[in-house]
């Protein structure tokens, strides 16, 4: 996505104060001229919020309304900072659906940092070139560390005067990758390289497409296909009056250069988002050899999701996140990628967050989380964490950013009762997405 360089905005409203200071000194027609500049900055402004966005870590889809700015567009995502922990563990982790037990005190550090490059042609299509690089020392996002070439692609759009809106793109792209916040997960993920389309209108209901290959994380995601494949659609745009639907059907096969062993896998998936009101959604997700991606390609796996989160805001200082979601894993090939045996479960999760803004710089957060994993053995392993953030920000709401964040974290996992790993961390960082 796009963020707008402000430069020319702030140095034409600079222009226009410096104007005004050359029309204070001359009397005749002063209210004309203040007037004028008045409506000026106005302007300004509005063009300023109607082309602003919030980088939010998904796939950028050009519109045909875009108005490319001069230079290059500069864009990320990042988190870092000092997470000290005298316990057992650093973090809490249970399951398999992200940070289960909330993420607020509980993440990795790394980052994202993205260029583009947009022209608008003589005919009115508007083309972009993109790189980003990333720094995730996180094996869960096929990191080894180091920096890799998360995205090298281009796009266009307002290509056919009868889908002025369809964008077309190839190369290698963030890619499906529906993403819930208080958990940091990433329901489905099919991050690679390859093309599609994104915005072809069926009588209002929208359509996007992509064939992608799955990038060989082996040479630190800068190699070629790994011989795994995925075809990917999502249907959006279908108002049901409570909400907007949007629906998903994925599609994952091998050639040979993934080896004799995966030749002849296949996994699918669907999956399915409905808003509840302004703040609230629903996610229901079913996958068949896979989990969060069709490139997992994992036999015998079926796995159900179910997830409902949002917020309220009693007043306007005080606002309350929450999440509560359901994972079954069933069949015969369900383990984590560090496990050896079979470990059919079903995995319980809720995460409430209350942050309440004392004013536009600091706020206080407070989170707590609970999950559990309840195998078909008998075994079960359940974690807890709570976490109070104290914060320094850009802005007085919950999603303003940058953020600096002081915070101390406790909690525990629970395996059995002789195995019980404790969690005492406290910490200092900054949160940016721009």
């Amino acid at each position: 996505m796009y963020h707008l360089n402000k430069l020319p905005v702030a140095l034409a409203v600079a222009a226009s104060l410096a104007s005004f200071s050359s029309f204070a000194e001359t009397e005749t027609n002063n209210a004309a001229q203040i007037e004028e500049l008045t409506k000026r900055i106005q302007e300004l402004e509005t063009k300023v919020q109607e082309t602003d966005y919030v980088y939010d870590q998904q796939p950028a889809v050009l519109t045909p309304d875009f108005e490319p700015p001069q230079g290059l567009i500069f864009s990320g995502y990042a988190r870092y900072g000092l997470h000290y922990a005298d316990s057992d563990a650093a973090y809490v982790e249970v399951g398999s659906s992200g940070r289960s037990v909330g993420r607020l005190g509980n993440e990795y550090n790394g980052g994202e940092v993205q260029f583009a490059y947009a022209k608008k042609a003589d005919n009115g299509a508007v083309w972009d070139i993109v790189a980003m690089f990333d720094q995730w020392g996180n094996r869960a996002w096929s990191s080894k560390g180091g920096v890799n070439l998360k995205k090298m692609y281009a796009g266009v759009t307002n290509v056919f005067e009868s889908q002025p809106e369809l964008y077309m793109w190839a190369g290698r792209d963030f890619h499906q990758r529906p993403q819930q916040g208080l958990n940091d997960y990433f329901w489905m993920t099919h991050d690679g390289q390859g093309g599609g389309f994104n915005n072809l209108n069926l009588g209002g209901i929208k359509l996007d497409m992509g064939l992608v290959g799955q990038v060989d994380s082996e040479t630190g995601a800068l190699g070629n296909d790994n011989g795994k494949y995925a075809v990917t659609s999502k249907l959006h745009g279908i108002d049901l009056g409570i909400g907007n639907l949007d629906l998903y059907a994925n599609y994952g096969f091998a050639s040979k250069q993934a080896g004799e062993d995966l030749e002849d896998e296949k996994a699918w998936q669907v999956g399915a988002v409905l808003g509840l009101g302004s703040s609230n959604k629903l996610v229901l997700k079913y996958a068949d050899g896979a989990d969060d991606s069709v490139f997992d390609l994992s036999g015998d796996k079926k796995v159900i999701y179910a997830s409902i989160e949002g917020g309220v805001n009693p007043n306007s200082n005080l606002f309350v996140d929450y999440l509560a979601s359901f994972k079954k894993l069933s069949g015969e090939n369900v383990k984590m990628p560090w496990e050896t045996e079979n470990t059919e479960r079903s995995e319980y999760s809720a995460i409430v967050r209350p942050m309440y803004n004392w004013d536009e710089v600091h706020s206080t957060w407070l989170e707590a989380g609970y999950a559990m994993e309840d195998h078909v053995s008998g075994f079960e392993k359940k974690g807890w964490k709570v976490t109070v953030s104290q914060n320094v920000s850009l802005g007085g709401l919950p999603w303003s950013r940058p953020m600096l964040r002081f915070y101390v974290t406790a909690g525990d996992v629970k395996a059995t009762e002789a195995e019980k790993v404790d969690t005492l961390s406290a910490g200092a960082m900054f949160e940016a997405w721009w």
